[in-house]
């Protein structure tokens, strides 16, 4: 899976060692999403790849990865697990981009004209309302 969003909370590094004695580590990050009601997304790189990807808070990306829920006493936990990540870019001009996986761009305003004030305490003689 992928999603588009910037960069908001580096979480930092947590670092340890498996019951089998094997060191592992993890890097975790908060992304938010850039549609009309953004969403935050915490995932983390586990081992090599939390040396691999090396994000900053600010950063535009686009994440690929894994989705994975799992049980533990009685209770279920899911975890967001990227693999990939890349920069990102979004269209800041308007115009439709030419990647699908990019945010839709915003539509203009609509424009308007003023329409002027009516005066509410004049009554119409065809006005059937009883007040």
């Amino acid at each position: 899976m992928e999603i588009i969003g910037k960069i908001i909370f580096d979480l930092g590094e947590t670092s340890g060692t498996s019951k089998a004695g094997r060191e592992w580590k993890k890097h975790e990050y908060v992304l938010e999403t850039q549609e009309s009601y953004p969403r935050k997304v915490h995932f983390d790189f586990f081992g090599d790849k939390a040396d691999q990807y090396k994000l900053a808070a600010g950063q535009m990306i686009k994440l690929s990865f894994d989705i994975d829920s799992r049980e533990y006493n009685g209770r279920w936990f899911t975890s967001i697990s990227g693999w990939k990540a890349e920069p990102a870019t979004v269209a800041a001009t308007g115009a439709p981009s030419s990647n699908p996986l990019d945010p839709p761009a915003t539509p203009a305003a609509p424009d308007f004209q003023a329409v002027p004030p009516t005066d509410l305490n004049q009554s119409e003689p065809n006005d059937d309302l009883p007040f």
